[in-house]
């Protein structure tokens, strides 16, 4: 679904010109166990919780069973974007060593186990370590097949030495693959307006972000040049339009928007509410009506706002090619 192309409305959207919004939910679309006592540490704050054992300000997100829901719903929108692949990384189809840094709710890995359908349940070829990808790596160097980072963009703050401990990981002929969502808004029919809820929560957020010492936005030339930096050849970036709200007229496009409006209902708060709060200072009320503002926006017909979802991948060269 990669496309420069501009994505058509869908005339429908606006079939019934006395509703401009979308209603609370989308239209048509509707297990971890813990490891070790210590991944339970965890504080409350404006109503969410948070984890604490790799400190208050490690990650800026939630990990109560509300943003486990979001994570797994954002989860199936990769995957429609990328036609059901799990990568985009032209891996061997009998990897022996994979890992996931980063891993949420574990999704990821357990789909590419070929997990039974339960969640609960965990394949015998998948486990779970909790660890902080910044500290030193304790993996055999040249051992995996394929490294995989998803929207881990605002949770690093050395690039450098997490894309070099990921080349050194990596076995000669394998791939490290990032993906990530951008923080810019678009519109191919200019529908964005200045006073857009969206806009003022992305412009706010990079800016929490940026004070934080993490990039406040990504390009799939920024992951590029990572990698490239890093050592890794044959890079290749994937550009993928992620609508917001479910005005596409393409049917994957819209069913596309649609899991993701359901995923803004509460993913503006999740991503802003401590960014907003405790990098910015705000007050727990500003912060909210800034949240309440971008779902205001997406919720809007009238309005069709897309963002990018930037897969790019490298290869390692085998010894043969240094």
């Amino acid at each position: 679904m990669a496309s420069k192309q501009d994505i058509e409305v869908d005339p429908l959207v606006f079939e019934d010109p006395e509703n401009e919004g979308y209603g609370s939910g989308a239209e048509g679309e509707s297990g971890t166990a813990s490891l070790t006592p210590s991944v339970n540490e965890y504080f409350h704050e404006n109503g969410r919780r948070y984890h604490a054992y790799f400190g208050t300000d490690k990650n800026l997100q939630p990990t109560d069973e509300t943003e486990q829901d979001r994570l797994d719903l954002h989860h199936e929108i990769f995957l429609l974007l990328l036609s059901g692949s799990l990568h985009a990384a032209p891996i061997s189809s009998t990897p022996h060593r994979i890992l996931d840094i980063g891993t949420g709710t574990g999704i990821w890995p357990v789909d590419m186990a070929d997990n039974p359908i339960q969640p609960a349940w965990i394949p015998p070829n998948c486990k779970f370590e909790v660890d902080d990808a910044e500290n030193p790596w304790i993996y055999t160097p040249n051992s995996f097949d394929l490294i995989h980072m998803r929207n881990l963009a605002q949770s690093i703050t050395d690039w450098p030495s997490l894309l070099s401990k990921a080349y050194t990981c990596t076995k000669p002929g394998g791939f490290t693959e990032l993906c990530e969502l951008g923080m810019i808004a678009h519109s191919d029919d200019n529908s964005i307006s200045e006073d857009c809820g969206v806009l003022k929560w992305m412009e706010h957020l990079r800016d929490a972000i940026g004070k934080t010492g993490r990039p406040p936005h990504v390009t799939g030339e920024i992951l590029k040049d990572g990698l490239e930096k890093a050592g890794f050849v044959d890079v290749v970036v994937g550009k993928y339009k992620h609508p917001i709200a479910p005005w596409a007229k393409d049917k994957d496009m819209k069913r596309v928007g649609s899991m993701a409006l359901l995923s803004a209902q509460t993913g503006y708060h999740s991503y802003g509410m401590a960014a907003f709060t405790r990098v910015l200072g705000m007050e727990k009320e500003e912060a909210e009506r800034l949240c309440d503002g971008a779902v205001k926006t997406s919720l809007n017909k009238k309005v069709h706002i897309y963002v990018y979802y930037y897969v790019v991948y490298g290869r390692k060269p085998e010894a043969e090619e240094e």
